[in-house]
């Protein structure tokens, strides 16, 4: 049997919430997808001295570069971090898929970042790893809740007539 393709992602999240970051790269493995995570995870922190705003975001803008997906994972305090709104904004100008997952436990009242609301795709709740591939390899884009069902759209989708 071949290895399956490996798809390239870049997962932002809030630093807090990293110990989600290595369970969903366990997940993605149980289900025998080959994922390679591009993000800033305590899996690749050192000890050195924090570096500058302007340095971070270079190395995050190459990061992204080389993920073909971005995948927000949707936390309590997602919406209020900086640089999850940079990343979000970083990968729509690349031309990135952008996907929103809910974190485990989450509840309904979980606020999406402000970059995502404008520039994000499609939201899955977190027992749906399955429909997470299957949007990241552009076979599906739905939007879920935190709980894995249905959501209405943001926005209602008007239909012109010509």
């Amino acid at each position: 049997m071949s290895q399956p393709k490996a798809n390239n992602v870049f997962i932002s999240h809030h630093g807090k919430d990293d110990d989600k970051v290595q369970r969903l790269k366990e997940r993605f493995a149980e289900k025998g997808y080959n994922v390679r995570n591009y993000s800033v995870d305590s899996t690749k922190h050192t000890n050195k001295k924090r570096p500058s705003d302007e340095v971070i975001k270079r190395f995050l803008r190459k990061q992204i570069s080389w993920s073909g997906s971005l995948i927000c994972l949707i936390g309590e305090k997602t919406h209020s971090r900086k640089w999850v709104n940079d990343e979000i904004e970083m990968a729509h100008r690349q031309g990135k898929k952008i996907v929103g997952i809910y974190t485990h436990g989450n509840n309904d009242d979980a606020e999406l970042p402000p970059a995502f609301k404008k520039y994000g795709g499609a939201t899955i709740g977190w027992n749906s790893i399955d429909k997470l591939v299957e949007i990241i390899n552009g076979e599906e884009n739905p939007v879920e809740n935190p709980s894995g069902g249905e959501k209405a759209p943001m926005y209602k989708i008007a239909t012109i007539n010509c």
